[in-house]
C-alpha cells in the first residue's frame, strides 16, 4: 500500500495533469482534485476501469487495491455489473471548470453517483458555500450521503431533479443526458448563474451487451453546454463546451424534444448555439432547434428593437 505522503504526491500530480489536459482555470478546483480522496467514493479495489480505448473492449482491473491506481484520467466502476462508472476526471473537471466556482458559492449537483465530484465541488466552494446533491438511484443516494458525511456544507437526497428546488443556486451541474433544461433549474439561478448540462439524443435502442458481460445503460450523444442567466428572464446565454456520450437521465427527458434534437443534429453537427429562448416566437433561420419548451438559437444577441428616439 502507498503511504499517506505518497498518496498526497499522487493526488497533486493527478490534479496538475488534469489541469493541463483540460485547461482548467479555476485554482480552487485544481486544489480540490489534489485534496479529495477519490478512493473513498469507490468500492474496494482492485477497481474496474475504462480509458479512452476501452469503450467496447473487455473490462480491465487495476493491478491491485493500491489507491494510487485511481489517480489517472480514467472512469472507475462504482457498480460494474450495471455498467455505472465514476466518470473520467478530464471530462467532468472541464464541465465543473466552466461553472466558474469560487469560495462561498451555492451549487446544485443532479446525478451525484457515489459523490466524488460532489465532494470536489464542495471542496472548491469551501465551508462558506453549499452543495445540494440529488441522485435518482436510491442505493447510490444513500452511499453518497455516507461518503459526504464529513462535509457538513453538503446535503444529499434521493430524487430525479424534476422536483421543486429549495433556494437559489450560483451553479448547477446536471451529470446525465437531458433533452432540455427544466424550468425550476432556470428560475433558481442567481443573476449570472450557470447551468452545465449534457444536451443529448438517444436512439431508443435496446441495451448494448458489453463484451465482458452486462448491459450498458442507454447512452445518448450530443453536447455539454453552458447556460448563463441574463437580465432577461426569457433568454439565457448558451455556449457548447464539448461533445459528450453520456448515460441518459431518468425522468428528465421528453420524447418529442428528443426527436426534434435528433433532426437538428442531423442538419448541423456543429451548431453555433448562442442563446436559449423561453419567449414565444415564430421559428426563424436562427432557430437551431425550436421546441415547445424552449428554443436553441444561433443569434448572439436578441434585444428589443430600438425606438426612433433611441437611434
Amino acid at each position: 500500500m502507498s503511504t499517506a505522503v505518497d498518496l498526497n504526491a499522487y493526488r497533486r500530480f493527478f490534479a496538475e495533469e488534469i489541469q493541463m489536459v483540460s485547461n482548467l482555470r479555476t485554482p480552487g478546483l485544481v486544489d480540490a482534485l489534489a485534496t479529495v480522496p477519490r478512493e473513498r467514493f469507490l468500492p474496494p479495489g482492485p477497481w474496474v476501469v475504462r480509458g479512452d480505448a476501452d469503450f467496447m473492449a473487455p473490462l480491465r482491473r487495476t493491478p491491485s487495491d493500491d489507491p494510487r491506481h485511481v489517480y489517472h484520467n480514467i472512469a472507475i466502476g462504482i457498480d460494474p455489473e450495471r455498467m455505472l462508472f465514476n466518470g473520467a476526471p478530464g471530462l467532468l473537471a472541464t464541465g465543473i471548470d466552466a461553472l466558474g466556482l469560487d469560495v462561498g458559492k451555492r451549487v446544485l449537483h443532479i446525478g451525484t453517483g457515489a459523490g466524488y465530484y460532489t465532494a470536489v465541488m464542495a471542496e472548491t466552494v469551501g465551508r462558506t458555500g453549499h452543495v445540494s446533491g440529488i441522485e435518482v438511484d436510491a442505493d447510490l443516494a444513500k452511499t453518497a450521503a455516507v461518503n459526504l458525511s464529513t462535509m457538513p456544507w453538503v446535503t444529499m437526497r434521493h430524487g430525479d431533479g424534476n422536483e421543486p428546488l429549495q433556494g437559489a443556486f450560483d451553479a448547477i451541474l446536471v451529470n446525465a443526458g437531458v433533452t432540455h433544461p427544466e424550468p425550476q433549474w432556470l428560475s433558481s439561478l442567481t443573476p449570472g448563474g450557470r447551468i452545465n448540462m449534457s444536451l443529448t439524443v438517444t436512439m431508443d435502442l435496446p441495451p448494448i451487451e458489453h463484451p465482458a458481460g452486462g448491459a450498458m445503460a442507454n447512452i445518448g450523444k450530443g453536447f455539454m453546454i453552458i447556460l448563463t442567466r441574463t437580465d432577461n428572464p426569457d433568454q439565457f446565454d448558451a455556449r457548447i463546451v464539448t461533445f459528450v456520450a453520456i448515460y441518459s437521465a431518468l425522468g428528465l427527458r421528453d420524447s418529442t424534444i428528443n426527436a426534434e434534437l435528433g433532426r437538428a443534429m442531423s442538419r448541423s453537427q456543429f451548431p453555433a448555439i448562442k442563446r436559449y429562448r423561453l419567449d414565444v416566437h415564430e421559428p426563424t433561420t436562427a432557430c437551431w432547434c425550436h421546441t415547445a419548451k424552449g428554443c436553441w438559437s444561433t443569434e448572439a444577441c436578441l434585444l428589443p428593437p430600438a425606438h426612433e428616439h433611441d437611434v
